[in-house]
């Protein structure tokens, strides 16, 4: 890792339907979770979540019910997915510092929809995957858990709103201390 003092947490929402997306419509990034790790003393900084404006996708019903977020919101407060690139680089470090989301689809859906939009990949090449990580360290779980299981397993309760990547970073950063305090 380029940094063990400091680490990059993320979770993403996605557009999503209950079943197929509507012809000409595809998933696509409409928040960025985002938090500071420090790996020392498991402060949590600079959690914020970065809303952003689908440009082929419209908020479903089933989408709002998973994450809150409805189309007027993303309308109204979202930015474009350059203009997020550009504050992960500037205000987070995320060229530089090791990253980390709960599974791979984050760092999948990151590079995809990076080359989908032509848009410059905003992340380190240092990324700690979390799902595979807490799986490999806690004793009793023998496949991969989800985030609020993972949560459970340890005693901790899930703070914020389920699928909501502010919140979502901020336990996903919950379980990394964990891990981290208590890999050999």
């Amino acid at each position: 890792m380029k940094t063990t003092e400091d680490i990059l947490i993320v979770d993403l929402e996605a557009t999503c339907w209950e079943g197929r997306p509507p012809r000409g419509q595809e998933s696509e990034i409409i928040e960025i979770g985002v938090c500071i790790l420090n790996t020392g003393t498991g402060k949590i900084s600079k959690n914020e979540g970065i809303l952003i404006k689908p440009r082929l996708s419209k908020v479903s019903p089933f989408c709002t019910e998973l994450t809150t977020l409805t189309q007027n919101i993303l309308d109204n407060e979202g930015i474009a997915l350059e203009d997020t690139f550009d504050i992960l680089k500037a205000e987070y470090d995320s060229e530089e510092l090791a990253w980390a989301s709960y599974g791979n689809y984050d760092l999948s859906m990151l590079r995809n929809q990076a080359e989908r939009f032509y848009i410059d990949y905003p992340m380190s090449d240092d990324h700690i995957n979390v799902k595979t990580l807490f799986g490999q360290i806690h004793p009793g779980i023998r496949k991969s858990v989800g985030m609020n299981r993972a949560l459970g397993e340890l005693g901790l309760v899930l703070e914020g709103t389920h699928h909501r990547g502010v919140d979502d970073a901020r336990n996903i950063a919950r379980i990394l201390y964990w891990c981290l305090k208590n890999q050999k």
